[in-house]
């Protein structure tokens, strides 16, 4: 019997973390439903390696490849996955025991249904919780805010295509549900925690905020790649116009939606002021 969902875990030196991925997967009441496939991404570090032989001589589906970067690590590993659902997880980063069972129960129910995500918990570098929030994709067609670890069909995958490998550093979760949603496959939201996010100061994410010149790049590649969808030059043009046509309204109502929101919201709903900026 397949398994219904397959969760991906590559993994690139972060042996010592992973052991706390797997241990949250071991939480999981039924794991007859599951199956766990980790990519070795020519992993240099001498406890990865020796661990990773360790669980695939314990009969862990473990794939070893050279360093070829996250994209790939994890297309490797939906490419031998059997399962009907795909959850990716990264190596230093913990899934809830209820994860897998509310996200199939949604899936189940809601063939249109291509994504189900939920909210995170911080740990490590920072505390509190992640509210992802409902879906919308004006939202997401200004910024990515739904993190990789979201339960996915392997259908839609395979009609959609694979996470772009072309090395757009941390964004190719973004782009790949950009395709989903273009598609017409509707994301779910759950409002709880479902996975544990792991904050550290060299992380992928903390190192692409910190570099403008790769997110100027990556924000582009991504423009050109999607011309007559995708074009954040307008984002920034319409609060420019806006504000170069009255910049004394603009600043109060910047104000306003920032420090005085209910009152904002008064003035709204009485039609003295105009929404947006």
């Amino acid at each position: 019997m397949n398994p219904r969902v397959s969760i991906i875990i590559p993994c690139y030196n972060q042996g010592h973390f992973l052991q706390d991925a797997l241990a949250s997967i071991q939480a999981i009441n039924d794991r007859g439903l599951i199956e766990v496939i980790i990519v070795n991404d020519g992993s240099t570090d001498q406890f990865t390696n020796g661990y990773l032989q360790q669980l695939a001589g314990s009969g862990v589906q473990v794939i070893f490849q050279e360093n070829k970067g996250l994209p790939v690590a994890r297309n490797t590993g939906i490419a031998q996955a059997k399962g009907d659902y795909i959850l990716p997880l990264d190596a230093d980063n913990k899934i809830r025991p209820a994860y897998v069972s509310k996200s199939i129960a949604v899936l189940d129910k809601n063939p249109n249904v291509g994504v189900v995500y939920g909210d995170a918990e911080y740990f490590g570098a920072k505390k509190g919780v992640w509210k992802v929030g409902e879906f919308n994709l004006q939202r997401l067609m200004i910024n990515n805010y739904i993190d990789a670890c979201a339960m996915v069909r392997r259908s839609v995958l395979a009609e959609v295509g694979m996470y772009d490998e072309k090395g757009i550093g941390g964004l190719e979760d973004w782009d790949l549900w950009l395709r989903v949603a273009w598609k017409g496959y509707g994301f779910h939201y759950i409002p709880e925690v479902l996975f544990d996010y792991r904050v550290t100061d060299d992380s992928m994410s903390r190192k692409l905020n910190k570099s403008y010149e790769k997110r100027n790049y990556y924000l582009q590649y991504l423009n050109d790649k999607y011309p007559d969808r995708l074009g954040h030059q307008w984002i920034t043009n319409y609060p420019v116009q806006r504000f170069k046509k009255s910049p004394f309204s603009f600043f109060v109502k910047l104000i306003l939606i920032s420090y005085f929101p209910g009152y904002y919201q008064r003035l709204l709903k009485k039609n003295k002021i105009v929404s947006g900026l």
